[in-house]
């Protein structure tokens, strides 16, 4: 993939990155096939950093680096390219959904961030950040919500979640946030015939995604991705294999989860159960 005549290279770092890369390759006749053989990758690849199209790797520009003859021009500028708003580890997933098809989530105790209210959010960022300031809440907050509007976009992705039964017990925030939460998951998959959405209920037992959070992406013009997600740390899986492998636990967990019908029943349930606990209070 060539890098677009009308993208410029000054406009954000990812930009000049793209540019830079493009002008080393070409100044040692190397084609974007021919570099990605080389650096271990495909040419696609190559050619979507030099379009800024993905946010570039430290390992691969270190890669490139060497096989160009550039020192460290390309680790200098990957830093620069690589700032983001959201958490380091989740910034490359972050990005990618942004391009994605369709999303499929699974999540074993919270609701999935592109369906979270903000109060909700609010109490899990605090819950993850006791120590920190309001302001830094706010910021964190703030940038979640932002993740959400990607529903409301022209052409939203497809968005499948899968929720365990835990998702809708624990009274995160309180018994009147969580009910709150839990009437917005509902009322999104209603409205949006693009979101769907199962619980996986305790009966089914043990599942391969059991204490996991995982998020599958598909793109019309590159593989599937995958993004794993433990506390304060996560990671981008785009080793075919392993996304195969998550692929199938998916399937999985989707085979054994309630029907969606079931699901918005399960959920609307226990949102009331909730509801009235905050009445009570």
């Amino acid at each position: 993939m060539p890098l677009p005549k009308d993208l410029d290279p000054y406009a954000n770092p990812r930009a000049f990155y793209g540019a830079e890369l493009r002008r080393l390759r070409e100044a040692v006749g190397l084609s974007q096939n021919g570099l990605g053989e080389r650096a271990f990758c495909s040419g696609t690849y190559i050619g979507l950093f030099e379009a800024a199209e993905r946010r570039p790797q430290e390992e691969i520009s270190r890669a490139l680096d060497g096989l160009l003859g550039s020192g460290e021009h390309l680790q200098r500028l990957c830093r620069l390219a690589r700032t983001s708003k959201v958490a380091g580890y989740f910034a490359d997933a972050a990005e990618l959904q942004q391009r994605a098809v369709s999303i499929a989530e699974y999540s074993s105790m919270v609701v999935p961030g592109l369906l979270q209210t903000e109060s909700y959010a609010r109490a899990l960022t605090r819950a993850a950040h006791p120590y920190a300031s309001d302001n830094v809440i706010d910021n964190h907050v703030r940038t979640r919500m932002e993740r959400g509007l990607l529903l409301d976009s022209p052409t939203p992705p497809v968005l499948w979640v899968i929720v365990h039964e835990a998702a809708l017990r624990v009274p995160v925030g309180g018994a009147t946030v969580i009910a709150e939460q839990l009437d917005h998951l509902h009322s999104q998959a209603v409205a949006r015939p693009r979101v769907v959405v199962q619980v996986l209920p305790y009966s089914a037992g043990a599942t391969p995604l059991l204490h996991s959070a995982v998020t599958l992406m598909h793109f019309s013009d590159a593989p599937p991705a995958a993004y794993t997600e433990a506390a304060y740390s996560g990671q981008l899986v785009e080793d075919s294999g392993l996304v195969e492998q998550i692929s199938s636990a998916y399937d999985l967990a989707r085979a054994s989860a309630l029907s969606p019908e079931a699901s918005l029943s399960l959920i609307k349930s226990a949102a009331k159960g909730h509801a009235s606990d905050a009445h009570l209070s």
